[in-house]
């Protein structure tokens, strides 16, 4: 389709739509630099200083800068790592073969990450003109792709329109995706000019392609964080920003007492301070500010006060004390661990005299969030895999309603803890050793296979084997009658 076969109402209706979306995706932007500034500590403090605050007092609140709340999306992410693809048959080696030509095995982790931190997170399939095979995955933030739901919300996880956002030599252009169909659109290429039609409607941009899909339907997904019913998301770190900001004025405060107030301030009181004279040599009002400058005390550990004047007076200003403000510290810490589900030792760094029931059930929460986690991107997941198996010609997979892809166990365990329990679970229970397999920790799916192949050549090889093949094949044969 050409753009001249465009009617113009239709025109009028894509840039009316093209509008209302840009303007969504520069919110976006806007709410990802927010977040950004709590990512990167070197963005922002989370405090205002004094207007008469001096180089000192910007420098110790330069320092107070923390990156707490990427502690508490890494902590997520980590937990999160897709491994397999199922189908209905098992797993299932066409998408897996898509899914590493695409990098997703090392992408994902930047997709969990995104959608953690800003809330939602987007993947686009589009064809591969290079290969009708492998069909082209990408993964966008909120920065690169705003999307718009129909009547139904957001349930189908496959929106009523989508706006990309990318750059081509220097210059900014957009893809509008409907069901269906992609219009290309840019800046009017007359510039100065705006166009405008019969109906009224101008703009500053122009339709600059239309092209038809090969799906009749919007090939967008998103990935959410937490989502409610309404369709709104919100992400990891959004909220916790007032925590996090009373954390850094926790630590601007004991920074200023530990630079100004940290040490034991000596007085004198009852001296006779110089002052100034006047032309007849006659004693004024005036303090001799040199001259007392001159009489200040430069004192080393064994010196001793002494003064002739009766009214003298020695003493003592004690330092700031810094206990409380390292309780405070603490406080705070231990308030944003609470409300981010983040064990309370991932953010300080003590773990002494922690028992290994102790510390699963300090890790409890982050498990039971992470799972929450999991089951949202796990269906958004399903979603993409369908639209990628449509994209690559796979009918099957695109209607198997049990296309699924499966999550790495990343719980924190000794290997022995691990090992035993499965042991007992194929001893006790009966349970196939090679299903318990994927269940062992941090081991990937390359080294199951291997271990498979193992297993079956050393099977082979079995003399007792052999013989018990035999006797099926020659059984079968006696009862087929071949």
């Amino acid at each position: 389709m050409n753009v001249e076969d465009l009617a113009l109402f239709q025109a009028v209706e894509v840039l009316q739509t093209f509008e209302r979306m840009l303007q969504k995706l520069k919110i976006q932007k806007q709410q990802v630099a927010n977040i950004n500034s709590w990512l990167r500590p070197e963005l922002e403090v989370g405090f205002q200083l004094p207007r008469k605050a001096t180089t000192e007092h910007k420098g110790l609140s330069m320092l107070s800068r923390t990156p707490w709340l990427k502690l508490v999306v890494d902590n997520v992410t980590q937990a999160m790592f897709v491994d397999n693809i199922y189908s209905s048959k098992g797993p299932t080696s066409e998408l897996w073969r898509i899914w590493r030509a695409n990098k997703l095995h090392s992408r994902q982790i930047a997709n969990h990450r995104c959608f953690i931190a800003y809330g939602h997170s987007y993947a686009l399939v589009t064809h591969n003109y290079y290969d009708n095979e492998i069909p082209l995955v990408r993964l966008l933030s909120p920065c690169t792709m705003a999307v718009e739901y129909g009547d139904t919300g957001s349930f189908d996880h496959r929106p009523a329109a989508a706006l990309y956002e990318y750059s081509n030599g220097g210059r900014i252009y957009w893809s509008l995706f409907f069901p269906g169909v992609r219009y290309d659109i840019g800046k009017n290429p007359n510039p100065g000019t705006i166009t405008r039609d019969e109906t009224g409607f101008s703009s500053e941009y122009a339709i600059l392609n239309c092209e038809e899909l090969d799906v009749d339907y919007v090939p967008v997904v998103r990935f959410a964080n937490q989502e409610d019913l309404d369709g709104n998301v919100i992400g990891e770190v959004e909220p916790f920003i007032p925590t996090a900001q009373r954390i850094n004025k926790t630590t601007y405060d004991r920074l200023l007492a530990q630079h100004f107030n940290s040490w034991k301030v000596k007085t004198v009181t009852g001296l006779d301070l110089p002052v100034l004279k006047d032309q007849d040599g006659d004693p004024t009002d005036q303090p001799d500010e040199a001259a007392t400058d001159h009489l200040k005390i430069k004192l080393a550990q064994e010196d001793m006060l002494v003064s002739d004047d009766p009214e003298t007076r020695f003493g003592v200003l004690d330092a700031t004390a810094l206990e409380p403000f390292v309780e405070s510290f603490k406080s705070d810490i231990e308030a944003l661990a609470a409300v981010s589900q983040t064990p309370a030792h991932a953010l300080t760094g003590q773990m002494s005299n922690l028992t290994p029931e102790a510390l699963a059930a300090a890790r409890g929460p982050l498990m039971q969030k992470v799972s929450e986690r999991k089951a949202n991107a796990s269906a958004s997941y399903d979603t993409l895999l369908q639209i990628i198996a449509d994209h690559a010609g796979l009918a099957e997979l695109a209607d198997d309603p049990m296309l699924r892809v499966t999550w790495q166990d990343t719980e924190i365990r000794s290997m022995s803890q691990a090992v035993d329990a499965l042991g007992k679970a194929a001893q006790m229970l009966g349970v196939p050793k090679r299903a318990l397999w994927p269940l062992i920790p941090n081991i990937e799916r390359s080294t199951i296979e291997e271990w498979e192949r193992l297993a079956d050549e050393e099977l082979e090889s079995d003399p007792m084997n052999a013989l018990f093949q035999r006797q099926t094949a020659r059984n079968e044969d006696e009862v087929t009658g071949g």
